[in-house]
């Protein structure tokens, strides 16, 4: 069964930035279009980038020109570059493919102070 584990969160002042991890088992970056997830406290779980398996990006608008996902196959991870992080960026965040096929990780906390 594939697993999915987040790493790199933490507690950051705003404008500050952070790096996310996500590692999984098999080769699942290079057959599945990939993504990260948020989800704050009181709400629901949202798509904040994907990548897909042609390296092709999409971001939500509210990270747009803040945040860069990227992937590396060889070593079966993805990451979530975050710049200029707002207190609104605060919420645990999950990496998943686009259709959330696998069962979620534990994901990883950010905090970003004001």
């Amino acid at each position: 069964q594939v697993q999915l584990v987040e790493s790199g969160g933490g507690l950051v002042q705003a404008g500050g930035s952070l790096r996310l991890s996500c590692a999984g088992s098999g080769s699942i970056f290079s057959i599945y279009g990939m993504a990260w997830y948020r989800q704050a406290p009181g709400k629901q779980r949202e798509l904040v980038a994907g990548i897909s398996t042609g390296g092709t990006t999409n971001y939500a608008d509210s990270v747009k020109g803040r945040f860069t996902i990227s992937r590396d196959n060889a070593k079966n991870t993805m990451y979530l570059q975050m710049n200029s992080l707002k207190p609104e960026d605060t919420a645990v965040y999950y990496c998943n493919t686009r259709s959330s096929r696998f069962p979620w990780g534990q994901g990883t906390q950010v905090t970003v102070s004001s």
